[in-house]
């Protein structure tokens, strides 16, 4: 910062509002002030700038050649620093900044981007960094502050994290397009104890895993698993390869594939729940924002 300038944001405004008028006495009753009061704000103003900005005459007020290039440099300036008070204020508020969010499979191939994308319309200005992260890795990242909103599967119960149901999904199965169970509008947990299983590998689809083999130990069996796979394309590709079988939420039904048939699992307590989670304690401007707009977003 230049340390030389000898005058304030009031003398800019003065001066402003007689380069407006061009004239001193409707440029003091804009400013509320009395005319030698402006008088003097423009006076020390010239000193502290060193050249006269007015051409004064009896009859009418004129901006100098200094004054005109002073005014389009004064206008620039003073944008910037609404701009800046602009951007002070909407930070203050949380809708500039950043957060991160991580999210598993479920969650991106389901509620995820509709909700994003609302945000992104209503905060443009925040930016929001993604990170794919299985749901027991999200966990510890809730409680060591790394992410600031969780999108896993639920239900989940750890000290000082909130969580709102983001989604409840029925759970199907994929079958290869010519399994001989693929022609059937339901089917029961039961009637897959002999069919070879495809599931996510342990280290990125622990709590999913864990899901399914409760449900079938319930139904009696525990699944054969033939093959496994890091991602949801790869359980899909194995299972149009004739490989097996699998388990997946309804929202499979965002996939366009011909290769494999989708039927749902019968009963109601088949179901898959994404939860978001935040940490209660540990909750800035910007994620509060988000925390708010997904309240409303789910509970329309």
């Amino acid at each position: 910062m230049n340390n030389n300038i000898r005058f304030e944001l009031r003398h800019l405004r003065a001066f402003m509002a007689v380069a407006d008028s061009l004239h001193f006495k409707r440029a003091a009753e804009s400013l509320h002030m009395t005319q030698p009061a402006l008088s003097r704000l423009i006076k020390a103003l010239e000193e502290g700038v060193g050249a006269s900005l007015f051409e004064r005459t009896t009859r009418q007020v004129a901006l100098s050649r200094s004054g005109q290039l002073f005014l389009d440099e004064c206008q620039a300036a003073l944008s910037h620093l609404e701009r800046g008070v602009q951007l002070a204020e909407r930070a203050a508020q949380g809708d500039i900044g950043h957060i991160t969010i991580a999210y598993n499979d479920f969650s991106i191939n389901g509620v995820l981007p509709q909700i994003l994308d609302t945000f992104k319309e209503a905060y443009p200005d925040i930016a929001v960094e993604l990170i794919y992260m299985p749901s027991h890795h999200q966990h510890e990242a809730l409680l060591d502050h790394r992410i600031d909103i969780s999108f896993m599967i639920g239900p989940v119960a750890l000290p000082g994290i909130e969580t709102h149901r983001a989604a409840i999904e029925n759970l199907v199965v994929i079958l290869p397009r010519r399994h001989p169970l693929a022609g059937r509008a339901r089917l029961t947990l039961t009637e897959l104890a002999e069919e070879k299983f495809i599931l996510g590998t342990e280290e990125g689809w622990s709590t999913f895993r864990a899901h399914v083999f409760r449900l079938c130990l319930q139904a009696g069996f525990q699944p054969d698993i033939i093959q496994e796979a890091s991602t949801s394309s790869g359980i899909f590709g194995l299972v149009a390869a004739n490989m097996g079988v699998s388990l997946y939420s309804d929202c499979v039904s965002h996939f366009r594939r011909e290769d494999i048939t989708v039927v749902p699992l019968e009963g109601p307590h088949e179901r898959l729940e994404t939860i978001a989670a935040w940490h209660s304690a540990y909750i800035t401007p910007s994620c509060k924002l988000f925390c708010d707009l997904l309240s409303q977003e789910l509970e329309n």
